[in-house]
């Protein structure tokens, strides 16, 4: 019969970030599994030192904010955005714009304060406030980015944190009616551009709330979605003019850029700096 890694093998080669196909590998005897098993965690914690080592030496930022600070340089340098800065607490009036009701689905994976506040879900509704405001101030078209903390009560599957970070970019009262995916498309290639990402897809669906979305896609993850308007959402936030927008998930676009089995490796965590493991 042939043998296969144990449990506690398997975990700590997970741990160690190792290759996917080696944790089906067989063998003939326990004793050969188990040489194969310590050489394998011996190259492991060598390359994972070695990367911290590297972190600390040379890089000195996880490359989840190196990714972070591309996107922000390419919209402030390159495409005339500015950021902005928003509360991490929003009311669930806001939400209710949203149409995030108590009848929403997404309501039971807010992490609400009280009844009437909770961690933002998401950066749109206060994007949706700062945008309309520049605009009735400035009478002039405004573009804006805000990256910031997220929170929801999510499944913790291998793409999936409680808190993650969002860039939002939007776009708003300088876009032609009927252009508004033509220009969607330009700032996503542009991003990925920006980022040095070429193996990706733009993949565009029906919605029912934004009418029509654009997805950016890479090895089948999900790294960004955009959206544009005017539509049926904006009258109840004061919005009435031409915008796009896209989030951007930039621990997805990490763990995609790193190559990493799960989202938990990239993003806040006390366990693992820049992908790999504290305890090794």
């Amino acid at each position: 019969m042939a043998e296969q890694f144990t449990t506690t093998q398997t975990r700590r080669l997970v741990e160690l970030n190792g290759e996917p196909e080696a944790f089906l590998k067989e063998f003939e005897t326990a004793e050969a599994r188990n040489r194969f098993f310590k050489e394998t965690e011996n190259r492991l914690v060598k390359l994972n030192r070695d990367k911290l080592r590297k972190l600390l030496d040379e890089e000195h930022k996880p490359l989840s904010v190196r990714l972070e600070e591309k996107l922000k340089a390419w919209l402030t340098e390159q495409e005339g955005f500015t950021q902005v800065v928003t509360p991490t607490i929003i009311t669930a009036e806001m939400l209710d714009k949203m149409t995030i009701t108590k009848e929403h689905p997404l309501t039971n994976q807010v992490f609400w304060l009280d009844a009437k506040r909770c961690l933002r879900p998401m950066l749109a509704p206060n994007l949706y406030e700062v945008m309309r405001d520049l605009h009735k101030v400035t009478k002039e078209p405004v573009r804006i980015f805000e990256a910031g903390s997220c929170y929801r009560k999510e499944s913790q599957g291998a793409q999936h944190m409680s808190e993650f970070t969002m860039l939002n970019l939007v776009e708003f009262a300088g876009i032609e009616e009927g252009t508004q995916m033509k220009r969607l498309k330009e700032l996503a290639e542009a991003a990925m551009k920006a980022i040095g990402m070429e193996q990706y897809e733009l993949v565009i669906e029906k919605s029912e709330v934004y009418g029509e979305t654009m997805d950016i896609i890479a090895g089948g993850l999900e790294l960004a979605s955009g959206a544009y308007g005017p539509h049926f959402l904006d009258g109840k936030w004061g919005v009435f003019e031409p915008w796009v927008g896209i989030g951007f998930g930039i621990e997805r676009i990490a763990m995609k850029t790193g190559g990493y089995q799960t989202i938990k490796r990239v993003g806040k965590s006390i366990a693992f700096l820049d992908g790999s493991p504290l305890k090794i």
